[in-house]
């Protein structure tokens, strides 16, 4: 028997004629017709809860050989396949009607900016009247329609409920979907069965050393987005060393490459004039294929005009008017990313930003310095159970741009927070005696402050306490995030309202 695919399967008892209507990873979120996917796990594999999904109306398994050669697998109706990611992926498009097929698949990957550009993307195709969605690390919506979806991943959907989730927004009347790929979503095959109208590339940064084994393994992950397979038209964004790559790469593959670059004249999308905005945000003018156009975005920073001229380029290249999508750039807000915090009146300017890799902290940071007249005070910490190496970057980069850091803690996870907050401050204290500062913030007096016990909260408080009127506090890593992950808990937790809760009590 062949899985559909052109891939031999077998079948352990498994009725080849059934008619499975739904897929699920989770045994426990088995429903009557579902077909139950059992994959090898971290700690174990899914054959062993196989019995129990089949007892919930499960008709059938989809594993592979070391499944099927479990004990557990003994008299279930079984299909054994070798890929069952790949297999998992082509059934889940099949049972949900290929919905994939009836929408704009725009596709955005890189280190930073994926969520920022998404949500600029969906706000484009809004102002030139088309209804989209968006899939990423905010959640998911169409429109201004909250999706109640079972989330799977921290970014990308597992392909099981990526397909059901295309499939609830061609009913909630979707015409286009902006989708964060992230690079754990290449290697486990999330996206597979997606045929993406065109692919984005905003960058590539230190992040997920956790998982892949070096750089060129995270950009191989990354880069492996831009193949026919996925797509055939693509923006990249040229600006660092491996979009430069890509875009070479691409070009020998892809039917149509587009390159962004605020550096490069030679780029297709060149800007060659940003304009800071009294309100923060820029105008930037860019040279591109059919003429000059000038792209005004409404959050600040050179990394967000960068995100909004990707916008634009991928908006142009799949026929949208690009004229009537403009406003949608200009007004559009993201939750958790340089989102501002109203304190009052004598208050000083309190911003949040999702920053957790050493490119985005300085990006942050360097963005609210060229905005504030005072002193620019940084709160920061780093997530445990992740890549230890960026620690120490990340409070070099705070160190680098911030008059005061005030090193606190994250998600600590399972690790001794101590530890995580030791290695930040040893990078903030090395960029400090390495004079490296000096470049960035010359003429001030730095400061790097840990507190003790480290918790969010209080560190907050201590930063708005140490500002004037003034001064900028970011507070960075979090973002969006309604929860702080400290052991097996997951603590309610919002940088938003832990600033509000904090100036109140510095008021009283």
């Amino acid at each position: 028997m062949a899985d559909g695919l052109g891939h031999p399967a077998t079948l352990h008892g498994a009725d080849p004629d059934v008619a499975i209507s739904g897929m699920t990873l989770d045994s426990r979120q088995v429903r009557p017709g579902d077909a139950y996917v059992a994959l090898a796990g971290t700690r174990t594999h899914g054959i062993r809860f196989a019995a129990s999904a089949l007892d919930r109306g499960a008709l059938a398994v989809l594993t592979d050989p070391a499944g099927a050669a479990d004990p557990a697998a003994a008299g279930l109706p079984v299909v054994v396949v070798d890929r069952p990611r790949t297999v998992m992926a082509h059934w889940a498009a099949e049972v949900y009607g290929r919905p994939a097929d009836r929408l704009a698949m725009y596709g955005i990957t890189g280190t930073n900016g994926k969520t920022t550009t998404a949500v600029l993307l969906a706000a484009g195709l809004a102002a030139a009247g088309h209804t989209a969605g968006t899939i990423g690390t905010l959640g998911f919506r169409v429109g201004d329609l909250s999706l109640d979806a079972s989330r799977t991943t921290i970014t990308t959907p597992e392909s099981v409920d990526l397909h059901g989730l295309l499939a609830m927004m061609c009913e909630a009347g979707a015409e286009a979907v902006a989708m964060e790929v992230s690079s754990h979503a290449m290697v486990f095959e999330r996206v597979e069965a997606v045929p993406f109208a065109v692919a984005a590339f905003t960058n590539l940064g230190r992040d997920h050393l956790d998982f892949h084994a070096t750089m060129e393994d995270y950009f191989r992950a990354k880069a492996s987005l831009f193949r026919p397979e996925h797509t055939r038209t693509a923006v990249i964004s040229i600006d660092d060393e491996w979009g430069a790559r890509l875009a070479r790469e691409s070009r020998g593959r892809l039917e149509k490459v587009w390159t962004t670059s605020f550096a490069d004249p030679a780029a297709d999308w060149y800007a060659h004039r940003v304009v800071t905005l009294p309100t923060g945000g820029s105008r930037v003018e860019v040279r591109t294929p059919t003429g000059p156009l000038e792209i005004e975005v409404g959050l600040p920073g050179l990394f967000n005009a960068r995100n909004a001229v990707t916008c634009a380029a991928l908006l142009a290249m799949t026929g949208v008017d690009v004229a009537a999508a403009l406003p949608g750039l200009a007004t559009a807000q993201v939750p958790g990313r340089m989102q501002t915090v109203d304190l009052g009146a004598g208050a000083p300017l309190a911003v949040v930003d999702f920053a957790h890799t050493p490119q985005a902290v300085s990006s942050a940071l360097e963005a609210l310095d060229e905005r504030s007249t005072g002193r620019l005070i940084a709160v920061l910490g780093c997530g445990g159970d992740r890549d230890h190496e960026k620690r120490g970057p990340m409070g070099a980069a705070a160190a680098t741009w911030a008059d005061i850091v005030v090193v606190t803690d994250d998600n600590p996870r399972s690790e001794d927070p101590t530890a995580i907050r030791a290695a930040v401050l040893a990078g903030a204290t090395e960029a400090l005696r390495s004079g490296t500062v000096g470049a960035a913030r010359p003429g001030h007096a730095d400061v790097v402050e840990v507190l003790d016990g480290g918790e969010r909260a209080d560190a907050i408080t201590t930063a708005l306490r140490l500002a004037g009127p003034d001064d900028t506090v970011a507070v960075l890593g979090k973002g969006h995030e309604q929860g702080q992950i400290v052991g097996e808990r997951v603590i309610p937790f919002d940088d938003v309202e832990a600033i509000r809760t904090a100036w109140r009590s510095l008021e009283d």
